[in-house]
């Protein structure tokens, strides 16, 4: 019965969710979905409406007029909370985090690859030249030296950053 219902009661919650929805700044597959489990509960509750045409019609009416006043109560953020103009605690606390985890995996790196990126991304700006004389290295394999210690990098990188993002 209930099958039956919803069959026939299809077409009809279409029309009418059309007719509603621009008027009431709604998505027509919103609206139609309240309305469908509005009609669930009220099967469960009380059973069939006596006319279910006439119910359907009041109710996409009454979601129609609620979704217009949910709107009209609704203000817009002033700025994203995502905004990386202003962080917020979340964001400060995330941003330590990863930077925490990238200097723990820097320092976990081999050889001379820990002193050779820390001089890389020093706050002092140091020249390839500087970053050679301090290391005890030549100029010319400092390239290829940064390009094996940012593979390393990236590679013990990326199980923590796989780790982190399936657990959402």
């Amino acid at each position: 019965m209930t099958h039956d219902l919803v069959a026939s009661l299809g077409p009809l919650l279409t029309a009418e969710v059309s007719a509603e929805a621009y008027a009431a700044g709604a998505e027509p597959g919103d609206l139609e979905q309240a309305v469908w489990l509005r009609l669930l509960e009220r099967l469960s509750a009380h059973g069939p409406p006596r006319d279910p045409h006439r119910w359907l019609r009041s109710a996409v009416r009454f979601e129609a007029r609620r979704t217009r006043r949910t709107a009209h109560a609704e203000r817009p953020y002033a700025r994203e909370p995502s905004d990386a103009a202003d962080p917020g605690p979340e964001q400060l606390a995330l941003a330590a985090a990863r930077h925490r985890a990238l200097r723990e995996a820097v320092a976990r790196l081999p050889g001379r690859c820990p002193r050779l990126l820390e001089a890389l991304f020093s706050p002092r700006d140091l020249t390839y030249r500087e970053i050679a004389g301090e290391l005890g290295i030549s100029q010319g394999s400092l390239g290829p030296e940064r390009s094996r210690c940012l593979g390393c990098l990236r590679r013990s990188l990326t199980p923590e950053v796989a780790a982190r993002r399936g657990g959402g």
